[in-house]
């Protein structure tokens, strides 16, 4: 593991987890929003990490192989896709977008966005992003420490 990679792991965390705060805000935003430019309800965003490939980080080739440890290389946004739960149904025959025929007359169609999930799923997300810049911030007080014992 290199000097830099402890920050670089955590500065992925800190993109991913701000990409998924920006979704979830957006979620919020829409809460009500039953219809979309493209004449549709809107449906919750989710955003869908995994763990980043190693393919990024340099592998000495004089590192013995017992120093080769998987380490953690942090994480990636592969998608941000949308939940296809089923969307809330809301009794409101005034309403503009209510549907004008057929079992569900009257009804309008609501966005599939819990307000609580979306709450816990931001306070999730926002411990993880402090967790990242606790950590960067620990490496940059790690490295300080280590160039004053070389001064020494």
């Amino acid at each position: 593991m290199g000097l830099f990679s402890s920050i670089d792991i955590s500065a992925s965390g800190l993109t991913s987890q701000r990409l998924r705060m920006d979704v979830i805000s957006n979620n919020i935003a829409n809460v009500n929003t039953t219809r979309t430019t493209d004449g549709k309800v809107f449906q919750r965003s989710m955003v869908i990490m995994r763990p980043r490939n190693d393919e990024r980080v340099y592998k000495s080739p004089f590192l013995p192989e017992s120093l080769k440890t998987p380490a953690g290389n942090g994480v990636k946004v592969i998608k941000i896709e949308e939940d296809t739960s089923p969307s809330r149904l809301v009794y409101d025959p005034d309403h503009p977008d209510s549907i004008k025929s057929g079992p569900k007359k009257g009804y309008v169609e609501y966005p599939n966005v819990n307000i609580v999930t979306e709450m816990v799923d931001m306070i999730s997300a926002t411990r993880a992003y402090e967790a990242n810049v606790t950590s960067i911030q620990n490496n940059k007080s790690m490295f300080a420490k280590a160039l004053e014992i070389g001064k020494s």
